[in-house]
Parts: structure tokens; sequence; C-alpha cells
């Protein structure tokens, strides 16, 4: 199992279905929110938010911390 990391700013609807797939093939899945709207996520899928609830040094540190990094 892959830890993932989707960095998602615009238009989530692209990346949506293949956080799903990883989702349910058992990564654990994280989504770091730069900007825009939160998109609906299946259970199980962390969702981050920048200025919110994440610091710039806590997203370096989960870029680092992924087997895959996934920019939208």
């Amino acid at each position: 199992m892959a830890k993932v990391l989707h960095l998602l700013k615009g238009d989530p609807s692209l990346a949506s279905s293949v956080i799903a797939a990883q989702a349910a093939a058992g990564d654990t899945v994280t989504v770091a929110l730069l900007e825009g709207e939160a998109p609906v996520l299946p259970a199980g899928v962390t969702l981050r938010r920048l200025e919110a609830d994440l610091a710039y040094g806590e997203l370096v540190d989960l870029i680092f911390d992924a087997d895959h990094v996934i920019p939208w």
C-alpha cells in the first residue's frame, strides 16, 4: 500500500476518479487543497487545506513523506 498525496488547485473533477480508485485499492490517500472548493472524497481519504489547517512547512513534509505526489 502506497502513501499518495494529491495536490489540488482548481477543478477537482479529473482527480476524483483517480483518488477513489487509489483509496479502493487500499492506498493511504491524502488530498492537499491548495485553493478552491473541496471535492467530495471517499471514506478514509484525508483532506488538508493549505493555510487553514496546513502550513507550508507541513506541506513540504507531506510531499517528502509520500510515495507518490500528483499535482492537479
